[in-house]
């Protein structure tokens, strides 16, 4: 690892710092729509259908030209809704490649087609795809419809045959943690990594549907266990080396430095999981509402706002545990991480 760059991010320290102290952006995600094919039990933003004031096109990319603005390298267009279901997706995708922007297009892949896969791969879209289960059964009980886990494969593959196999664009999938999956998230590690797919395995935040469906929770030393376990997968088996911690196995999050979220009504979030809004777009600028908001200058101070274990932690200078999850569980963004073991 460069030990100038932060560890789960593709930014260096210094680029980190100028971002904060100019009230900036490097990344910036965004909902499209809240409408989904897909009723997942654990779905944060309890997805299905669409809101009645959502954002129209233009408000879209007028929202994209000011993150750019603000000095965002990459748009992360969100899962909170299908956006392969949004009418002018690849319009929306065309407009931010055209920008010079990178992507990355979290999906659950139902609906990537030949065709689709194909153009993503030329713009160098780097997509994410559901994949919660090697189990077809366990698979659809997860995404809360039948035959979920055979057109959530058909995607995939048709990723991975549309040139994403070669490893030269990345290409990612996004497992939650629970206790119907638990057994076999080693095994699905293996899986993906022997292909090339990045895993993204996170804890469930307690928000949405997952707030009804308590038969998914794990103990902080079930997780706990598990991430040393995919730790000593990867060091022995891939020669990846990094240190378990939450909420994201192999990865510390980093995004209250740099980014923000942008959901389908226009409301300025610091992320899914905090979802405490500082503004809306249809009434300030994206950089008034940054540099003016309690929230994000709080979370952007993380190290001296922090409390609890958290704030004593030895690994403290490269992680702050969930913000979603101190958000849901505790009621408080500042406080640390009640699913970390080491606390």
């Amino acid at each position: 690892m460069n030990s100038n760059r932060c560890w789960g991010s593709p930014f260096t320290t210094a680029e980190i710092e100028h971002t904060l102290q100019n009230k900036q952006l490097l990344t910036a995600e965004l909902e499209l729509s809240r409408v989904c094919d897909l009723r997942c039990i654990y779905c944060y933003a309890s997805s299905g259908e669409k809101l009645n004031n959502e954002l129209d096109f233009e408000e879209i990319t007028d929202a994209v030209d000011q993150c750019r603005d603000l000095g965002a390298r990459k748009i992360i267009i969100l899962g909170g809704g299908e956006p392969m279901l949004y009418p002018r997706i690849m319009d929306v995708i065309r407009y931010i490649h055209e920008l010079g922007l990178e992507i990355e297009l979290f999906s659950n892949g139902t609906r990537i087609t030949p065709e689709i896969a194909s153009e993503l791969y030329s713009m160098g879209v780097q997509p994410v795809i559901k994949f919660n289960s090697l189990d077809p059964q366990i698979q659809d009980m997860l995404a809360g419809k039948k035959d979920a886990h055979k057109a959530i494969r058909q995607g995939l593959n048709n990723l991975l045959e549309a040139g994403y196999s070669k490893g030269d664009i990345p290409i990612g999938a996004q497992t939650i943690i629970c206790r119907q999956n638990y057994a076999e998230i080693p095994e699905m590690w293996r899986w993906l990594r022997t292909r090339k797919i990045i895993p993204y395995f996170e804890t469930i935040t307690d928000q949405g549907r997952a707030k009804d469906h308590m038969e998914l929770a794990l103990n902080p030393e079930q997780i706990g266990e598990l991430f040393d376990e995919l730790s000593h997968i990867d060091r022995e088996e891939f020669g990846i080396e990094w240190e378990p911690k939450p909420p994201v196995a192999a990865f510390s999050c980093k995004r209250h430095f740099y980014s923000c979220t942008i959901t389908t009504t226009g409301e300025v979030i610091p992320c899914p999981g905090v979802d405490i809004s500082a503004g809306n777009l249809r009434f300030d600028t994206l950089e008034n509402i940054i540099s003016q908001s309690d929230v994000f200058n709080n979370l952007r101070n993380i190290r001296q706002t922090i409390t609890g274990p958290c704030k004593t932690c030895d690994l403290s200078a490269e992680c702050y545990g969930c913000r979603g999850m101190a958000h849901h569980l505790n009621g408080d963004y500042l406080s640390s991480d009640p699913l970390c073991w080491r606390n």
